[in-house]
């Protein structure tokens, strides 16, 4: 083995890599022999390459008040085609139980009626919107992008641990991390058929358009952002370059007459499709927080009325809500008539007759979330927690079951990962992107792998300093090439703004644009 690999110990879980000390996974086999020539020095000049080059075209993310380069280990993350069959049709088939529990709460309410998810399910979440009841969205699409986290546990099976239907991000890093390993370490990829990744944007592009309301000949999409100063900005503007539209902020579009227009320096556009990167409680000061000053008054009322549509749909959060996840398995029996592809985490749900006893009897022993958490805030972890964190988890627990689901910690599968000069395990999480444009549910082969940069962390978000990998999805065959770009014309430009009185505000403002 290389130097880099002599101290290299299997922590107690599944490692991605090897089967056991000293012998390799078949899929990691060509990227070990590349390893093994290349001294440690050498790979930490080329991560420190990689850095400098995120940095060079500003792929950077926000951690402690510090810009810093977006974090990529040199070791990719391999699945082989089998395993993301299976990872696929899991995926797909949990949008579509998603879909259908969206259409059903915010319409006739059937599985309420007949018991399968508590009505204080839906009543009682944050994230509820009356506004959203009865809109009919185009093609019965409300979740047009979902991002599915999924972790291999100690058995080396996949399991879903949360949903990310709101508005998910994360995946312009994935078509980053793949264009920085092809040019950084391009010698990884020789006898690989990696299945490529950079056909996400026309994917999502066909999925707008096929979004647009009816009679609709050539719909405009738009992508909206909170601006510059929001975590994900770079994200927002690579999709809106790499899909040809046009990338706005709320003062850019205008609402009247129940429809949306963009202003540009030719006068003012019809927009059709907006896919807004930006939480619902900001979208729309006349329906949400009046406060908001990075939204669009009256686009809501566009939406409701047909004349536009919101990509993801507004109100999508009671569908990623931490306790209907313990619900989903019964939802996909009751809605599909199918049995579960991927299974739960092991879960427990405090509001429940006698599962708050239990919860707070062992919380040394769970993993306590927030049912409306993202980013990894809010996370206990028992078995890590110490007595005075614990205790405050029990008080909070029991004065708010509704608000908490526990769960059993899984030992989240490892990685080799460069750490200084040497390869070390650390946990890692899988997050594929699906893409629903009302006939198919198409999963980007591979998605963003988020890793736990500390030793012996399980916490992988960027937010708490986690770190990413290029995930192969090797194929059986030769690769095909991506279809290119569909062509919707230049997007014209955006009138030049004026910065008002509210320019500080809305800076502040765009802290609560939600990120998951």
């Amino acid at each position: 083995m290389a130097d880099i690999f002599d101290a290299y110990a299997l922590a107690d879980a599944w490692d991605e890599m090897f089967e056991r000390p000293g012998e390799v996974r078949t899929a990691y086999e060509p990227v070990l022999a590349a390893l093994q020539p290349i001294e440690p020095g050498e790979l930490r000049f080329r991560a420190d390459q990689m850095a400098r080059a995120f940095t060079d075209r500003g792929v950077t993310y926000a951690f402690a008040g510090e810009e810093r380069p977006w974090p990529l280990d040199l070791v990719p993350r391999i699945l082989d085609a089998l395993e993301w069959d299976f990872i696929q049709r899991g995926v797909s088939q949990r949008v579509r139980a998603l879909e259908a529990y969206l259409a059903d709460a915010y319409g006739p309410c059937r599985a309420f009626e007949d018991g399968v998810v508590p009505w204080r399910l839906l009543l009682g979440s944050a994230h509820f919107h009356r506004a959203a009841h009865g809109v009919e969205p185009p093609g019965g699409v409300r979740i047009h992008v979902a991002g599915i986290d999924l972790v291999r546990d100690e058995a080396g099976d996949f399991r879903v641990l949360e949903d990310n239907v709101r508005v998910p991000s994360g995946v312009s890093y994935v078509i980053e991390n793949r264009r920085a390993m092809t040019r950084v370490f391009p010698s990884l990829f020789d006898g690989q058929h990696v299945v490529p990744v950079d056909g996400y944007p026309a994917r999502l592009l066909a999925a707008l358009r096929a979004a647009a309301p009816a009679g609709t000949s050539d719909p405009r999409v738009v992508v909206l952002t909170p601006g510059p100063s929001n975590a994900a900005y770079f994200e927002h503007a690579l999709l809106a370059r790499l899909m040809g539209v046009q990338l706005v902020e709320g003062h850019d579009l205008v609402c009247r007459n129940n429809r949306v227009w963009m202003r540009t320096t030719k006068g003012e556009v019809p927009v059709h499709v907006v896919y807004r990167r930006l939480d619902d409680d900001f979208l729309d000061p006349l329906h949400f927080r009046p406060d908001s000053v990075i939204g669009c008054p009256g686009i809501m009322t566009a939406a409701v009325a047909g004349r536009v549509t919101l990509a993801n749909a507004v109100g999508n959060g009671i569908a990623d809500d931490k306790l209907l996840y313990t619900y989903v398995p019964d939802l996909i029996r009751y809605y599909l008539g199918e049995e579960p592809i991927l299974p739960n985490v092991e879960s427990y749900r405090p509001d429940e007759p006698g599962q708050l006893e239990a919860v707070l009897d062992q919380i040394d022993r769970l993993v306590v979330k927030p049912v409306d958490g993202a980013g990894g805030q809010g996370i206990v972890i028992g078995p890590k927690a110490d007595a005075k964190t614990l205790e405050k988890t029990r008080r909070a627990v029991a004065a708010d079951p509704r608000g908490f689901i526990a769960q059993r910690p899984v030992a989240l599968s490892t990685s080799p990962t460069l750490a200084g000069e040497r390869m070390a395990p650390r946990h890692i999480d899988l997050r594929p992107f699906a893409v629903n444009d009302g006939n198919e549910v198409w999963v980007l082969p591979g998605g963003l792998t988020r890793v736990a940069l500390q030793e012996g962390n399980l916490i992988v978000n960027s937010s708490q300093g986690g770190g990413s990998k290029d995930t192969w999805v090797l194929a059986e065959g030769p690769t095909e090439t991506p279809a290119a770009l569909p062509s919707d014309g230049a997007p014209p430009p955006v009138a030049p703004r004026q910065l008002g009185p509210d320019a500080a505000s809305a800076g502040v403002a765009q802290e609560g644009a939600q990120q998951q």
